[in-house]
């Protein structure tokens, strides 16, 4: 007669599901470390990730033109330079020009909270005061500890150009990467893994492509409702929509408070209303509109699993963690979805099976 187990079975399931999450946790604890010590290779792999997912339609359609597989990488980089460079070039133009009149409004609204609510406006005064140390030490949780200045521009500089050669090389070795999975893994489990990456990489396109086209309907709308209320800075404060875009929720209610602080400042109540109003307009617009039907197709995320992810990411890696944190979240559960997919359809399998013996 077997002796009698120690523990209920409820309490051994208990411990094992308890030594299963310890076990997930070790490893993502030892993930994350690992990401953050070598971040300097890191980065630029995650960015040409990030492009790749981005410009990969344009390349498909130029290897289907028939193109030289290197030629349609190369000038499929030569792309995302010009559009990049472009667009950075606007943002940073704009933002150049008009910044000073932003921030300048920021300080008169900041004036006017102070004359209406007494002392709560002074900490906003003293937040837009100490702006540049304030940036400074959030830069430098961002980058841990990468030198300023000079040294920030080139290593900025020496990342981009390593993300572009390494999008050059996973573009152009694309049809390659499915046999290079199944080469790396064990041979049983080469179909599950190559079908988790391709649905990883699926969710990744299409959240890249998604965010880009909503990005700039909301900068352009945002812009053009600014222009119409004659708010100062507007161009500015609509390239500052289309950056805050790429960061789901916390970017866009970001740039839409400066927005409508700007207005409240240099036009007054009624316009800062107004203002508002076309905020919230676009906001019910991306949410309702454009998001469901942009971004059907690609993995859906609750918001609240989105701003968890940036808290996440920020905490790890500042700035760049908060912008990479939703596209590596949509990854994870393109790979959840996946996997959950393949063990409803062993379960079905296993459940049409005839009865045992006996």
């Amino acid at each position: 007669m077997s002796p009698a187990p120690l523990l209920p079975e409820s309490a051994r399931r208990l411990a094992a599901w308890c030594g299963v999450l310890l076990v997930v946790a070790g490893v993502g604890a030892v993930a994350v470390w690992l990401v953050v010590t070598f971040k300097s290779a890191v980065t630029p792999v995650l960015l040409a990730v990030l492009g790749t997912a981005l410009l990969g339609p344009l390349y498909r359609r130029l290897v289907a033109m028939k193109v030289n597989r290197s030629l349609a990488a190369a000038l499929t980089c030569v792309a995302v330079v010009a559009v990049v460079g472009g667009a950075g070039y606007i943002v940073v133009s704009a933002l150049f020009h008009t910044g000073d009149q932003i921030v300048s409004s920021l300080r008169q609204a900041a004036k006017d909270v102070t004359d209406h609510f007494g002392a709560a406006g002074t900490s906003l005064d003293d937040l837009l005061t100490n702006a540049k140390k304030l940036v400074g030490k959030f830069g430098g949780t961002a980058a841990s500890g990468v030198l300023t200045g000079i040294g920030v521009v080139g290593e900025l500089i020496a990342t981009a150009v390593l993300a572009l050669l390494l999008m050059f090389f996973f573009l152009r070795d694309s049809d390659k990467a499915p046999g290079a999975l199944r080469a790396i893994v064990p041979r049983a489990a080469g179909e599950t893994v190559e079908a988790m990456a391709r649905r990883a990489f699926e969710a990744v396109e299409g959240f890249m492509r998604g965010t880009s086209v909503i990005a700039l309907i909301d900068a352009v709308c945002i812009t053009v409702g600014l222009l119409i209320l004659r708010v100062p800075g507007a161009v500015g404060l609509g390239a500052l929509v289309l950056v805050g875009a790429y960061i789901p929720y916390l970017g866009a209610f970001i740039s839409g408070a400066v927005a409508v602080l700007v207005a409240l400042a240099d036009r007054g109540w009624v316009i800062g209303l107004w203002t508002l109003g076309v905020v919230l307009a676009v906001q019910v617009l991306e949410g309702h509109v454009l998001q469901p039907m942009i971004q059907s197709r690609t993995v859906q995320m609750h918001p609240a699993v989105v701003m968890l992810a940036i808290a996440a990411g920020a905490s790890v890696a500042g700035i760049l963690g908060m912008l990479l944190a939703v596209p590596l979240t949509a990854a994870a559960f393109g790979v959840l979805s996946e996997l959950r997919g393949r063990l409803a359809h062993h379960g079905a399998d296993g459940s049409g099976d005839g009865p045992g013996p006996g």
